[in-house]
């Protein structure tokens, strides 16, 4: 009895301590600002030491610095931007000032240069000292080489004691009106500080305006501009050598310079500059180029020189890059640009847009892209050993792509000159391709109006290309001029095998080349074929079979930056997703090993989580990647690929809030077809209970089931953690269309997934809402028109009436809209005037009457995507017919909402929305009655009364 009676003692205590456990809370508006995540990630070469920031939506972030050896990490707060140098010694870094202060200087209005200013960190790994440097505004180290910094202050320091070395004076002499021309003060001049990170020493340099270390970090090119209170100085540009910390002046008297490289050897240098004051009506610049033995810069080219076509000049918004090799230097020239007549007086002439349908574009997208044309340059080469000047693009071959290492034969041009008008209906263009002689410049036309894309092998011995029309990848051998269809042998599709939109499949793309252009890896759905650019050899897959076998996708990460091209041996990392699972992870395989093992793809990680951003050590086989699910929130992790361990813990605080869990659901739609979604539950979820539903649409979701959902003001779409956190289930459907029919086959799958779910006993089935946002809007203002089995909607961005939509454009790109009826995300495929009948069978307006749902609309007019006169025709015809209706316009925001005050807004709106419609909650002021125009900026309405 007495043990009996200990067992109940026991048992009640157990009871009553569950009992006394508190419920965790739901999330509210006040957690998004210091939710965390990861931002930048970073790994030293040696694979020691991996850096990383935790940023937070609003508010003071962190940079972590971890050691692999001793498992110890060193947080430095509002760390950002970090480099580590390239010897592994050193982490580099900017310190953000205090949000609160930045806030407090914007809420009084300062001026940009009584803003709170970065300072910069340096941390010496081995010892871990940290020192800290106020006011500076940028800093750089070589990509390659070690040892050196240079970073850039506010101003000059005025101790200096503090700084070790000299202070280099530069040339000066009595030709002051020069540099008058064209030297005003660049806004972004400073102090430019030059430090050796051994032993601290450093040289300085004033009135520096830009700087650029070549890659082994043995020389800096610097741009000194002049200023104005000190009559001796003078614009230029220097060349600082390390090895000695001394300058030499390539460069003076001119009064503006631009786009700095240095060739792979840091040796040779190149740069543009001009005479001409910024504020001449043309500014012509010259392209300078200097060479060990030279004592200054040598004008390499200018608008006079030979080999620039008449009337044409240097444009100095090209870039400057040499060849690997130093024995090419590419630049871009232009047309010379009328000049602007200052005599007509500004309020006497018309101000008016002509268009023209011979117009190669619709003047909407010519005024979008006139700044952008009006710095459009050309590709041309300089050879430095016989001050030569080729001419490689013009006006009729805009494009031109050079081989990677620029040391080839041969470079792709490509054009749609002549085809650019069918960009409105088509939403893109045919192009005709050439072959350029980097030799001599000549060009040879290799094909017509492909309707695809062009590539050019690393080594420039081949022309690949893609042919949407026959699904076929070819290649242009540049030195036969043989054509060969290189993939006709390969048995699966190598376009995408579940498109649905009225158009030819995209294909799935290629990985790259092997060395010396002998193979290029070309992807299917889930494989990776190695294919012949001779077409001699037949197709194989290094995946083996094995992607399609288990309905697993590979890919090849690209680790390497710099790395051009695969070599035998090499091991690949493949990233992988599994369809059926939606399971993420690594595989790994080694190119052309001998062993067969180690040829064939080996499984590293493959599970229910999201993996993001990996990075390896150059010269360790140590990585780093972040690692999530919906449960999970974003860490980072590093080691082998096998063996990483967890080093951050971001978010400790969703432990104690409602989170959640999402899992496959699988339902048969009305036309018969097996589908899923992605079902989010609430973490203290109660099969005995019921809930209410909001479904979350746009085409295919599901792909995305491990990934993190942080509680966050968006852009317009549904803030599913926070919903879910508060009694919600949300269902995210996916969704596959039948061209010409979008809403009717958003209602299939949608409407058939809400009556499947309505039958679960703990599914509220006369509470369910729908929420979408652009394509996810459109379909909820379709499905009020023909159910009333939601009881409450919200649309951002909906698209209301495809006959007048058709027609509109796109204000952000300036692009006409009818191509996304006829081939893209629209699915009408064809022409108002062909298939009036589709267009107002998918068009909600026509509808209007049947609807009975209360629907909210946001529609912005700044939206550069859908026309915002869409919403207000759904809105007005909806409240001709006195139907619930309430439509938000975010004054001048784009289609998603950009600015974070107006994320917040509509999330405290799309809550009060759900919660009075699916929850029985008391409206607020701003649905039940308004917010008069009268009270803008006073009353926002969320008041209940």
């Amino acid at each position: 009895m007495r043990n009996t009676l200990l067992a109940l003692f026991l048992l009640g205590g157990s009871f009553t301590y569950a009992q006394q456990q508190p419920a965790k809370k739901p999330l509210d508006h006040s957690v998004y600002d210091s939710w965390q995540n990861i931002g930048t990630k970073l790994i030293s070469n040696d694979g020691q030491w991996v850096v990383y920031t935790v940023t937070l939506q609003e508010g003071d972030g962190s940079l972590v610095i971890y050691d692999r050896k001793t498992g110890h990490s060193r947080t430095i707060a509002r760390g950002s931007s970090p480099v580590i140098t390239n010897d592994s010694r050193h982490v580099i870094f900017s310190i953000k000032p205090l949000f609160k202060d930045t806030r407090e200087a914007r809420i009084k209005k300062k001026k940009p240069a009584e803003m709170p200013k970065d300072s910069m960190g340096i941390v010496t790994l081995a010892t871990g000292d940290l020192q800290k440097f106020p006011g500076i505004k940028s800093f750089k180290t070589p990509a390659k080489g070690s040892g050196w910094l240079a970073y850039l202050a506010e101003k000059p320091a005025t101790d200096s004691a503090k700084t070790k070395g000299k202070t280099i004076t530069k040339t000066t002499d009595d030709d002051r009106a020069d540099d008058e021309k064209g030297s005003a003060d660049k806004n972004e001049n400073g102090t430019l500080f030059i430090r050796q990170l051994k032993d601290g020493s450093q040289d300085s340099v004033k009135n520096v305006a830009e700087y650029v270390f070549s890659k082994p970090g043995n020389n800096l090119l610097i741009e000194i501009t002049s200023e104005k209170k000190d009559s001796l100085s003078r614009s230029g540009v220097l060349l600082w050598h390390t090895a000695n910390r001394k300058a030499d002046t390539l460069s003076r008297g001119y009064g503006d310079y631009k786009q700095f490289a240095f060739d792979e050897k840091g040796e040779q240098a190149a740069y543009f500059g001009t005479r001409d004051s910024a504020k001449s009506l043309q500014q012509f610049y010259q392209l300078f180029f200097y060479k060990p033995g030279q004592d200054s810069a040598i004008t390499a080219a200018d608008k006079n020189s030979s080999g620039i076509p008449s009337r044409w000049t240097i444009s100095a918004n090209s870039l400057i890059w040499f060849s690997k090799d130093g024995q090419r230097l590419f630049f871009g020239t232009a047309p010379v640009l009328p000049v602007k007549d200052t005599n007509i007086v500004d309020f006497e002439v018309a101000k008016v847009d002509i268009w023209n349908y011979k117009d190669d574009y619709l003047q909407p997208m010519q005024l979008k892209n006139a700044d952008k044309e009006l710095k459009r340059s050309y590709a041309a080469v300089y050879y430095p050993g016989t001050k030569r000047i080729l001419q490689l693009g013009d006006q009729d071959l805009e494009n031109v792509v050079i081989p990677a290492e620029g040391n080839g034969r041969y470079a792709l041009g490509y054009t749609d000159k002549g085809e650019r008008i069918q960009l409105q209906w088509m939403g893109r263009t045919p192009k005709t391709a050439y072959l350029i002689n980097l030799e001599d410049g000549s060009r040879k036309k290799i094909k017509d109006k492909l309707d695809g894309s062009y590539a050019i092998s690393p080594n420039g011995q081949y022309i690949l290309w893609h042919d949407l029309a026959t699904k076929q990848y070819f290649t242009y051998h540049n030195a036969t001029g043989t054509i060969v269809n290189i993939t006709q042998n390969i048995p699966t599709s190598l376009s995408d095998e579940e498109n649905d939109l009225p158009d030819v499949p995209e294909s799935y793309g290629f990985a790259g080349w092997l060395n010396n252009d002998r193979f290029v890896y070309i992807y299917d759905r889930y494989d990776i074929w190695e294919v012949d650019p001779t077409g001699k050899i037949a197709p194989s897959m290094i995946t083996f079979g094995k992607g399609r076998q288990e309905k697993t996708r590979f890919r090849v990460l690209k680790l390497d930056e710099e790395q051009r091209f695969y070599n035998p041996g090499d091991q690949l990392v493949l990233s992988t997703f599994q369809d059926s699972t939606k399971y993420n992870g690594f595989y790994t395989l080694q190119l052309q090993a001998k062993n067969e093992k180690l040829r064939r793809p080996q499984q590293v990680i493959l599970g229910p989580n999201s993996y993001l951003d990996l990075l390896k050590a150059k010269d360790a086989n140590v990585y780093t990647y972040t690692r999530a699910s919906y449960t999970e929130s974003p860490d980072v992790y590093t080691g082998e690929l096998n063996k990483a361990v967890q080093i951050s813990h971001t978010n400790p605080q969703q432990q104690d809030y409602n989170w959640g869990t999402a899992a496959l659901y699988k339902w048969t739609t009305f036309s018969g077809k097996q589908s899923e979604g992605i079902l989010y539950k609430p973490e203290d979820f109660d099969p005995n209970k019921k809930y209410p539903v909001i479904f979350y649409f746009y085409e295919i979701l599901t792909d995305g089931l491990y990934n993190y959902q942080a509680p966050a003001p968006t852009p317009s779409r549904l803030n599913i953690s926070f919903f879910v956190s508060r009694g919600y289930l949300v269902f995210a459907p996916d969704i596959v269309y039948e061209n010409g029919h979008p809403g009717k086959s958003a209602y299939d799958y949608i409407v058939s997934a809400a009556e499947n779910l309505a039958k679960q006993p703990w599914v509220d089935g006369k509470n369910m809402g729908i929420q979408g946002q652009s394509w996810g809007g459109y379909q909820v203002a379709f499905l009020i028109t023909q159910t009333n089995l939601f009881k409450a909607a919200w649309a951002g961005a909906p698209v209301a009436n495809m006959t007048s939509a058709y027609g509109g454009i796109r204000w952000e790109s300036g692009m006409n809209r009818q191509f996304q009826y006829e081939h893209t995300q629209s699915r009408i495929g064809a022409t108002l005037w062909d298939k009036p009948e589709l267009y107002i069978q998918n068009s909600p307006l026509f509808n209007l009457p049947k609807v009975n749902t209360p629907i909210a609309i946001m529609a912005n007019d700044a939206d550069g995507a859908v026309p915002w006169y869409q919403g207000i025709e759904m809105f007005t015809g909806l409240r001709r017919l006195g139907k619930p209706v309430w439509l938000l316009n975010y004054n001048n925001e784009a289609h998603n909402l950009v600015q974070r005050q107006n994320r917040k807004d509509i999330q405290r709106r799309e809550q009060q929305f759900f919660d009075h419609f699916l929850k029985g909650a008391p409206a607020p002021q701003w649905l039940e009655s308004g917010v008069p125009a009268t009270e803008k900026g006073i009353n926002w309405g969320f008041d209940v009364k």
